[in-house]
């Protein structure tokens, strides 16, 4: 459990009630329990969500490190598209529940149907 502390940089919040804790630090605190039970793969949902800027830069931090250091596959639900075109290898763009576009994030959010079905405007070309 140390190492996991160690890897979310939350040693000094150790012996802190949760909910005490700042929102952004409660997000990183649950990341790190995911974290301690060793899985293969990671499920998201919103984790930006409500975080300011500061806090998304560490979100974004962790999930490259958990990434590239620990190997742990991540599928992730999220609204912050920079965050999405910056960190994922591959997106998969929903509509209403039905598949939209598929591939790179550069290439997916450049899909002129991704653009006019969350914008709400044809691209321009």
């Amino acid at each position: 459990m140390e190492e996991v502390l160690e890897f979310v940089e939350l040693e000094r919040y150790r012996h802190a009630p949760v909910d005490t804790l700042p929102f952004g630090v409660q997000k990183i605190v649950g990341f790190a329990r995911a974290l301690a039970m060793q899985p293969r793969a990671l499920l998201l949902d919103e984790p930006s969500a409500g975080l300011n800027r500061e806090e998304r830069e560490d979100l974004a931090r962790y999930i490259l490190r958990i990434k590239h250091e620990l190997g742990i596959a991540m599928v992730w639900v999220e609204h912050d598209m920079q965050m999405v075109a910056d960190l994922a290898d591959r997106i998969l763009v929903l509509n209403y529940g039905l598949p939209l576009a598929a591939g790179r994030p550069q290439d997916v959010l450049a899909d002129p149907r991704v653009i006019e079905a969350y914008v709400g405007a044809r691209a321009v070309a």
